[in-house]
């Protein structure tokens, strides 16, 4: 069940069978091409143009730039601010724990005592 399933083609005939069937088969396409030259005379292609300069849209502007670093760090500092306080309620909760469980020990040695 985990193993893949490789496609069978014992004989390279371009078309691939898979093993499980859903579809019906492609009809196999033939790769006969022949090409006959032409005696005409074509004008040569046109030169390629080059490619136009990248528009001012896509450049990050100064301005721009320093909103981008201004919101990544302001960014950094709430996702900072709330790692920090979740940190610091952990602590604190199990600094509560923890004295609450010495006052309750301590509650139940000195019951005994007496």
């Amino acid at each position: 069940m985990i193993r893949p399933r490789i496609p069978v083609n014992p004989l390279p005939t371009g078309s691939v069978v898979p093993l499980i069937t859903t579809a019906p088969a492609p009809a196999p396409i033939d790769q006969q091409h022949t090409h006959t030259g032409c005696t005409c005379q074509h004008p040569a292609p046109a030169p390629v143009a080059a490619p136009a300069p990248a528009s001012q849209s896509s450049r990050l502007t100064p301005t721009g730039l320093a909103v981008a670093v201004a919101g990544g760090a302001g960014i950094v500092l709430v996702v900072g601010a709330v790692l920090v306080s979740l940190l610091l309620a952990v602590a604190i909760t199990g600094a509560s724990l923890a004295i609450c469980a010495v006052v309750l020990r301590s509650l139940l040695n000195n019951s005994h005592h007496r």
